[in-house]
């Protein structure tokens, strides 16, 4: 895949705001958001590779110096420093590395606004391998989304992948209100 690739798995959820990449590695997609997202957005790439965090700022700095960039070093699993509010979140490739995605979903959705959207971009596979441990398909995806509080759930991209089948992205959504009965 390439930063055009990248960018087309992303450009249907139309991100606008403040928005995160989480578990952002040496930043692929933290750039696709960095193109979508222009100078009107602001981007929070999350890592805990010290090492690929300052690769991927250089290059966010070089590429797209009218962004608004922060990076930190962290684990998203756990309270993040500095975090604000989001518009949106991207989980890319980050989620399938981790046995209980119902928890982490959970946790970092605490991070959205009401209305806030919610990308993954993952394998369309239930069976992993070494490098890919834990996939989530679009189907199970969307079942757990729900389980999450997230509704809204639809496919919004997708390309052939020669290891598990398929990458695809998929737009969710946090309720924008709590209804009481």
């Amino acid at each position: 895949m390439n930063h055009a690739d990248h960018v087309a798995l992303l450009r249907p959820a139309q991100p606008k705001g403040v928005w995160a990449d989480l578990g952002s590695g040496t930043g692929a997609f933290s750039m696709a958001l960095a193109e979508l997202l222009g100078s009107q957005g602001s981007l929070v790439s999350v890592d805990q590779d010290a090492g690929a965090m300052h690769h991927q700022q250089r290059e966010l700095l070089s590429r797209f110096p009218r962004v608004a960039v922060q990076t930190l070093v962290a684990d998203f699993r756990y309270d993040v420093t500095g975090m604000p509010v989001l518009d949106g979140i991207v989980m890319a490739n980050s989620l399938h590395f981790h046995p209980d995605p119902q928890r982490i979903v959970e946790h970092v959705c605490g991070w959205l606004k009401p209305g806030g959207s919610f990308v993954l971009i993952e394998y369309n596979a239930d069976g992993g391998n070494h490098w890919v441990p834990h996939p989530v398909s679009f189907d199970r995806w969307r079942s757990l989304a729900g389980m999450c509080g997230l509704k809204n759930t639809v496919k919004i991209g997708g390309s052939p992948s020669r290891f598990l089948n398929e990458i695809y992205s998929a737009l969710s959504q946090k309720p924008s209100s709590t209804v009481s009965s």
